[in-house]
């Protein structure tokens, strides 16, 4: 077990589920990712131990709220350009955007075509995670058409999912959602996924705990 140091400040940061570190993980540019945090408050980003931010959020991408989480953020983020309110050239200018601001890597919504995830490829380096929603997705074109990893948001099909993308395509990355605890993120790890995206409790919900805490010692 490696030393660990913690400030008095960060003492009550949100840890993640600490079998995600099962996870065999995705390398990029030098950093091992097992674990995203599923967020865009930038207080939580600052206060997760998560090893990446996955910033996807159901509004037209701004390159405003990119700035102020790549701002907040001290680990790697894989942001949201679009693909499903947003489309065509707005997508491939997010994700430039994006890249020049630092990103890791940027992530396209599930109804985005093929032609537009290869216009994003001819355009950025960074890697480019394409959302899976669907065991009818067609997974081998998504890849040919210049997606790096797959992210896979099936809900109570996501094992499934994971399951036929990893006996198509032995090799492809693949990011998907864990569950609600430790059981279902085991599934899916063992059904091949490399790393796990977890929601954390939202700032509304800690402090509810927190505020009870202060009650009980007030009494």
């Amino acid at each position: 077990m490696p030393k660990e140091i913690r400030g008095t400040l960060r003492r009550h940061m949100i840890e993640v589920p600490e079998c995600i570190q099962q996870a065999s993980g995705i390398r990029i540019f030098g950093k091992t990712i097992r674990s995203l945090a599923f967020t865009t408050d930038v207080a939580v980003i600052k206060n997760i131990n998560a090893d990446a931010i996955i910033a996807v959020y159901p509004f037209t991408p701004q390159p405003a709220i990119t700035q102020a989480i790549m701002m907040a953020g001290d680990v790697p983020v894989f942001c949201g350009v679009g693909g499903g309110t947003t489309m065509g050239k707005r997508v491939v200018n997010l994700a430039l955007d994006a890249e020049f601001k630092g990103a890791i890597g940027v992530v396209v919504n599930a109804p985005i075509p093929n032609e537009i995830i290869r216009a994003v490829r001819d355009t950025i380096d960074i890697p480019i995670v394409v959302t899976v929603v669907s065991e009818n997705t067609d997974f081998k074109a998504r890849m040919e058409a210049g997606a790096t990893i797959l992210n896979v948001s099936g809900a109570k099909k996501t094992v499934d999912i994971v399951k036929k993308i990893r006996d198509q395509m032995p090799d492809v990355p693949i990011i998907a959602t864990g569950g609600p605890g430790d059981e279902t993120i085991m599934a899916t790890i063992e059904a091949g996924a490399n790393a796990i995206t977890y929601t954390p409790p939202t700032p509304g919900e800690l402090f509810k705990v927190l505020m009870e805490k202060y009650r009980q010692q007030l009494t």
